[in-house]
């Protein structure tokens, strides 16, 4: 898949959670290959590791719902152009087995790392004359299937928090746009629910019969955080093959 290049990109620094694997692991190589300096997090250490060696990015081992751990490896960072708030976990659970325990354990990974490394970021990003911050949310957020209320409810806050960060700190010129992939095909995604059944099901509901790969995600993510889309803020970018 051919790639655009975004000579703004050059240099910033970016801050991606949850970068590792899947979707997060092609948004570090993205942007490394557009010359940034990329930082990413996340809790697996292996994958991370050989991640950072095999592209030049510099890796943290964090566990992004210690928010003190998580704000001090977006400081250790240096000024931050760019925050990509990709972390999840869509583990699927019974509406009726949630506790008051694992409602926030959900909560605590799919919503408030969001809010609190942008909180970080955005004073840098005043003092720089701006920014960029893309919160993934997820075309699930729209739909609410079943079996994954917390998920849903985060991603779901997700475009909420956008909506008000970008309004708030417009004045700022730092922009918060969210993208809401659809069924992107990755690792973890063939490993637990993409059976050839599923997969035949939802090539039935979207308008693009093609995989949704990673790297089609990470394509949009780096025009939203180049200068080329300056001028635009508070927007939902659906990415599904046309499934909404």
């Amino acid at each position: 898949m051919i790639s655009a290049t975004y000579p703004s990109l050059r240099d910033r620094t970016v801050f991606i959670t949850g970068g590792a694997t899947g979707i997060g692991a092609e948004l570090v190589r993205a942007f490394t290959e557009q010359h940034a300096r990329v930082h990413f997090i996340d809790i697996d250490h292996a994958a991370g590791t050989q991640l950072a060696e095999s592209v030049s990015a510099q890796f943290e081992c964090v566990d992004v719902t210690d928010i003190a751990a998580l704000q001090t490896a977006i400081l250790g960072a240096g000024p931050v152009s760019v925050l990509i708030n990709n972390v999840a976990n869509d583990t699927r659970h019974d509406p009726l087995a949630v506790t008051g325990q694992s409602w926030r354990e959900c909560l605590a990974v799919n919503l408030d790392p969001a809010f609190f490394a942008a909180q970080t970021v955005i004073p840098m990003m005043q003092a720089a004359g701006g920014g960029a911050i893309i919160n993934f949310s997820s075309i699930n957020a729209l739909l609410g299937p079943e079996q994954m209320p917390g998920y849903v409810t985060a991603k779901a806050g997700l475009l909420g928090m956008t909506k008000a960060l970008a309004r708030q700190y417009g004045v700022d010129r730092i922009r918060v746009n969210a993208v809401l992939p659809g069924w992107v095909v990755t690792d973890r995604q063939l490993d637990r629910w993409l059976t050839p059944a599923a997969e035949a099901a939802w090539s039935d509901l979207v308008a693009i019969k093609d995989r949704i790969q990673p790297s089609h995600v990470a394509s949009l993510a780096l025009f939203l955080a180049a200068d080329d889309s300056a001028m635009i803020t508070g927007q939902q970018f659906i990415i599904d093959a046309g499934r909404i």
